[in-house]
């Protein structure tokens, strides 16, 4: 079921691409569209900031949220640098489809120790999926979790979206997360999984996300073909 704060953004970006908000315009006032949508004000904020994370508007201080219109240079496969939303919403749940291709639990390597700051006899799940975007392999994902932070993850659980369940049924929130982004070779994953060939330049997302309360919750990589996405950052001058 469509949250509200997802029905808002929908209903706001397709008057942006359909140019009933047209690019540099003034957008109405929160408490308008809270009217609106008969919506409280905070779920048009978290809607807001969602469509500002794609880049479609931005917020000049104390004189509101203007249209920044569908850039030419974004594709629809592309994806916000600071997002924390996931694949699953951020390309929609009827063009993703999830397979786990490893599922297990592992006591950390060292490496793993100190990225999620975690000790030796903790387990993590070790997760390795492949992500499809309308039926086409798009990307490949490796994911730690501390089992002690993800209770009970479920292979149904990787087949739809892990952060939905944490945000939704766990309660807990992302505080941030320090993202590497980066060229490399592929590796024999990237040509069984992703159809490269041994000389195809891959794309790597390097991260890791921790919770409001510091602890890390995940350290992952996510690997794609060079022109299958790249990753948007919208930098404004607000002096």
């Amino acid at each position: 079921m469509q949250k509200k704060y997802e029905y808002v953004a929908d209903v706001i970006k397709q008057r942006i691409f359909d140019q009933t908000y047209p690019p540099k315009m003034l957008l109405p006032k929160q408490s308008e569209f809270a009217k609106e949508f008969d919506v409280s004000k905070i779920t048009v904020k978290k809607a807001l900031d969602g469509i500002a994370r794609e880049g479609l508007i931005y917020k000049k201080s104390g004189l509101g949220t203007y249209v920044l219109g569908n850039t030419l240079i974004n594709k629809r496969s592309d994806a916000p640098a600071n997002a924390f939303n996931g694949l699953y919403n951020q390309q929609g749940a009827d063009h993703v489809t999830s397979r786990a291709i490893k599922f297990s639990i592992d006591f950390p390597t060292a490496d793993i120790q100190a990225k999620l700051g975690i000790e030796a006899n903790e387990p993590v799940y070790n997760i390795l999926r492949l992500r499809q975007l309308d039926g086409k392999p798009f990307i490949l994902e490796h994911t730690y979790m501390p089992i002690k932070l993800v209770p009970d993850l479920s292979n149904e659980i990787l087949e739809k979206s892990i952060y939905d369940y944490i945000h939704h049924v766990l309660k807990l929130q992302f505080g941030g997360a320090y993202r590497k982004i980066h060229a490399n070779l592929p590796d024999a994953n990237d040509i069984k999984y992703l159809n490269a060939d041994k000389t195809t330049p891959i794309l790597e997302v390097e991260q890791i996300v921790w919770l409001t309360n510091g602890k890390n919750i995940e350290y992952s990589t996510s690997r794609n073909l060079y022109d299958a996405r790249s990753y948007t950052v919208v930098d404004l001058n607000d002096i």
